[in-house]
């Protein structure tokens, strides 16, 4: 049977970016992965999944070595962050406020994975065992010994890096708590008219927030917020009706635009009770999943990968035996109370803006507004939401 130092399983953003943070300190990684990225093509029309990477997962990106070719595919930077519900408190967070260039920048997630995968393929301390599956694991006090549809391996940790619905973190029996949101979100890729901008706007409503993410050239993503059963309907419409329809809900500042695509998906919040059960550890969506409000999910995934490669290095480098229980249990205390502030962050976020008292209403744009009376305030927050 092959032995690793460390097994991944999933292969999205942030597994692979995890395997390479670890082979980076000279471990042996194998990466589990049921499908491997298609290639990049400049013609191919924009995914509809991005994220809003923030300045701390560009500069681990960077460390990775995998931000230059993304931005030689396409990203979109934004230096502004627009919020409001009546326009008296319209909130602007700018890059001038925090002394950066920027930030953040949109990225198709594909690419963020593709490029990642490039460097994985280069990299010879990283063994890819893709189409492949998990199918169970038995764990000891030295090792886990990994089943895969096609072979064994034995590795001293397996890293769940597979998802919301992770079979590592099931097959562990490591709980959830968490609910299902009211609503679903909409995501819908446009042509714009208005030549590009370097914002990212958010609206809320009674009915729930309508956002837009700039994207390279005259194109956004935009995000319709609404209860299911109206997000089911404006899903099934043609994309020449849910035009005339997003003409409607958006605000005018958006411009004229085109539906090029769409898609849609319920909101739900789930935290793993445990990030670790022995050798065992959860990064990502496996051990949380976010309100999609402020476009946190996936900097938080990356902020796990950072901290279980700042852990492993310091152990090491303490002559410490990095893959013990006891070391490895300092990544659940450094990353659950961090990511647990954010998760409950965008849930106030949330339901203070959903809440129809007219009371409420008024203490929460009251808010906003003294927002830009406080410039220090305003700009800690900022720097907090960017990672530095």
């Amino acid at each position: 049977m092959d032995k690793f130092d460390c097994v991944v399983v999933g292969g999205g953003m942030v597994g692979a970016a995890s395997a390479l943070s670890l082979a980076q300190l000279g471990l042996k990684v194998a990466i589990i992965e049921k499908i491997e990225p298609k290639p990049f093509n400049i013609e191919q029309p924009f995914d509809l999944r991005v994220s809003a990477i923030s300045l701390s997962s560009q500069h681990l990106l960077e460390q990775l070595d995998a931000w230059q070719q993304i931005t030689q595919w396409r990203v979109c930077p934004y230096r502004r962050l627009g919020v409001w519900e009546l326009e008296p408190s319209y909130t602007e967070f700018t890059a001038a406020e925090i002394e950066q260039p920027h930030l953040g920048h949109i990225v198709e997630n594909r690419l963020i994975q593709l490029s990642l995968w490039q460097q994985i393929n280069q990299n010879e301390n990283i063994q890819l065992f893709c189409p492949e599956s998990l199918v169970g694991f038995e764990q000891n006090n030295e090792q886990v010994i990994v089943q895969l549809t096609k072979q064994t391996i034995v590795t001293k940790i397996l890293i769940a890096a597979d998802g919301a619905n992770s079979q590592v973190r099931k097959l562990a029996n490591i709980g959830t708590t968490g609910w299902d949101y009211q609503q679903s979100a909409m995501l819908i890729n446009v042509e714009t008219d208005l030549p590009q901008q370097d914002i990212t706007w958010q609206n809320f409503r009674s009915t729930g927030p309508v956002a837009m993410l700039p994207m390279p050239g005259n194109n956004a993503s935009l995000v319709w917020y609404h209860d299911k059963e109206e997000i089911a309907r404006l899903s099934g419409l043609p994309n020449e009706q849910l035009q005339t329809l997003v003409m409607e809900a958006f605000p005018k500042k958006l411009g004229q635009v085109k539906v090029i695509d769409k898609a849609s998906f319920p909101l739900t919040r789930r935290h793993a009770n445990n990030y670790q059960s022995n050798r065992i550890l959860l990064l990502g969506d496996a051990a949380h999943t976010i309100n999609p409000l402020a476009g946190q999910g996936v900097n938080l995934g990356f902020k796990d990968v950072k901290a279980l490669q700042v852990l492993i290095t310091k152990a090491i480098g303490d002559g410490k035996c990095w893959h013990n229980v006891d070391v490895l249990s300092a990544y659940e205390k450094e990353r659950r109370k961090d990511n647990l502030m954010m998760m409950s962050a965008m849930d106030l976020l949330y339901s203070g803006f959903s809440h129809p008292s007219a009371l409420v209403k008024l203490i929460r744009n009251g808010g906003l507004f003294m927002t830009n009376k406080l410039p220090a305030l305003k700009s800690k927050a900022l720097a907090y939401a960017c990672g530095i």
